[in-house]
């Protein structure tokens, strides 16, 4: 799982330290973020974060709404109509 959102970062839980069984599944990926995923991959079934190294992290939601706060704690809310993963209608 890739996504590279419209804000700043790249997030993928490619790399060592894949767990998980079933529905649920976390990790480290090849940067040293630790990521958890819940649900499928795409924005309408599933909800994952990051927690990054530089102190900034990501969420999504289930409903396609994303949070990303930056390494300086500014915060940036995406409501799920602004999430580009969201499958089009």
């Amino acid at each position: 799982m890739s996504y590279r959102g419209n804000n700043s970062g790249y997030y993928s839980n490619s790399g060592s330290g894949y767990s998980g069984s079933g529905s649920y599944s976390y990790g480290t990926n090849s940067q040293g973020s630790h990521w958890c995923s819940r649900g499928s991959g795409d924005a309408s079934g599933g909800a994952y974060h990051y927690s990054n190294t530089n102190g900034s992290y990501y969420y999504q939601n289930s409903n396609g709404s994303t949070y990303y706060s930056d390494p300086s704690g500014q915060g940036h809310y995406t409501p799920p109509s602004g999430n580009p993963r969201m499958p089009s209608k």
